[in-house]
């Protein structure tokens, strides 16, 4: 599973890093920055959550 991100989407809500530390962090902007396109074993659940909590679809997942 891979998690992509939509940079033009992205409109620094933060939503996604609070979901997913692990996989995203955020600029000095707020602006995100996808950490791990691989989702490791073990965090498909939180990608899910992470991607879910996107106001602006700026996250998705591909298998």
């Amino acid at each position: 599973m891979k998690l992509f991100l939509d940079s033009t989407r992205c409109q620094g809500y933060g939503l996604c890093q609070e979901h997913a530390p692990d996989l995203v962090e955020l600029d000095e902007w707020g602006y995100a920055a996808v950490l791990a396109a691989d989702v490791p074993p073990g965090e498909e659940e939180t990608a899910r959550a992470c991607a879910a909590s996107c106001p602006n679809s700026a996250l998705r997942l591909e298998k």
